[in-house]
C-alpha cells in the first residue's frame, strides 16, 4: 500500500531525511524507532503532505502524492494521530469526531464509523457530550485516534501515540490500534517506547541522523547494534 522510496527532507540548508525507503502493507503495522532529533517526526508530516518532499517518492497503491499538500493527501486513504494530540478543546468530544469524517467516501457513513469509533473507545461514547479539553490525556489521545478514523483511512500515521499517558491507559490504546489492524488499515507508529513499539509491531525500521540504517521483524531489530546501542542504550 505505501511505498516510499529515496525521500529526503530539508529545513532550508539543514537536510532532515536521506534516501528514506519504507514499506507498510493493509493490515499491517510498522514501527520507526530511533533516538530524540533522529527525523521520525519530519518522516511522518512529509508522507502526510505535512512538510515538503525534496525528492524521492511516497507511493499509496501505485499513486505518487509526494507533491500533494496534506488535504489532498487525506483523500488518498491517509489519516494522521499528530503529537500532542490537538484536539479542538472548546467542542464536544462528538463535534471533534465529526470533523474527522469531511473526507467525501467519509461522510455518507459517518454514523457506523461513529459507532465503531465508540465501540473501540468507549469511554469516548460516555462523554460524548463534554468539551474535549476536559477529558484527560488519555481520553484525548483517544478521540484523537477516533478522529483519524472517522475518514475511514487505509493508512494511519501516529505519532508518539503513548507520550505523556499512564502505563494503563497505553494497554487500551495499543489494543485499539490492534483492532484497527485487524480491521484492514495499515498504521505506520512512531514510538518513544522502543521496547512496546517493538512488541506491538509486525515490522519496524530504525532512523537515526535522518537514515534508515536497519529495518526487519522486532526479533531482528532487537539483535541489531543500532538497536541495542543507540536506541536502547545496551
Amino acid at each position: 500500500m505505501l511505498e516510499v522510496r529515496g525521500v529526503e527532507a530539508r529545513y532550508g540548508d539543514a537536510q532532515a531525511l536521506w534516501g528514506v525507503d519504507l514499506d507498510v502493507g493493509a493490515a499491517e503495522m510498522v514501527c520507526i524507532v530511533g533516538p530524540n532529533g533522529a527525523g521520525k517526526t519530519t518522516l511522518v508530516q512529509t508522507i502526510a503532505g505535512l512538510h515538503p518532499t525534496a525528492a524521492g517518492t511516497i507511493r499509496i497503491d501505485g499513486v505518487d502524492i509526494a507533491a500533494l499538500p496534506g488535504h489532498r493527501v487525506c483523500d488518498h486513504g491517509v489519516a494522521t494521530v499528530p503529537e500532542g494530540r490537538r484536539v479542538f478543546g472548546h467542542l464536544t468530544v462528538r463535534d471533534n469526531l465529526l470533523l474527522g469524517a469531511y473526507r467525501r467516501t467519509a461522510r455518507p457513513v459517518y454514523r457506523t464509523t461513529e459507532a465503531e469509533v465508540y465501540d473501540l473507545f468507549p469511554r469516548l461514547r460516555e462523554r460524548a457530550r463534554q468539551p474535549a479539553g476536559s477529558l484527560s490525556g488519555g481520553e484525548q489521545q483517544m478521540l484523537a485516534i477516533g478522529r483519524a478514523l472517522m475518514a475511514r483511512p487505509r493508512l494511519l500515521l501516529l505519532d508518539e501515540p503513548s507520550l505523556g499517558l499512564a502505563p494503563v491507559i497505553v494497554d487500551e490504546v495499543f489494543d485499539a490500534l490492534a483492532s484497527v489492524t485487524a480491521s484492514g488499515v495499515g498504521v505506520l507508529l512512531v514510538e518513544q517506547d522502543v521496547e512496546r513499539a517493538l512488541e506491538v509491531s509486525d515490522r519496524g525500521y530504525v532512523l537515526i541522523e535522518g537514515r534508515i540504517v536497519a529495518s526487519g521483524t522486532p526479533a531482528q531489530l532487537r539483535e541489531t547494534a543500532e538497536v541495542r546501542q543507540r536506541v536502547l542504550g545496551m
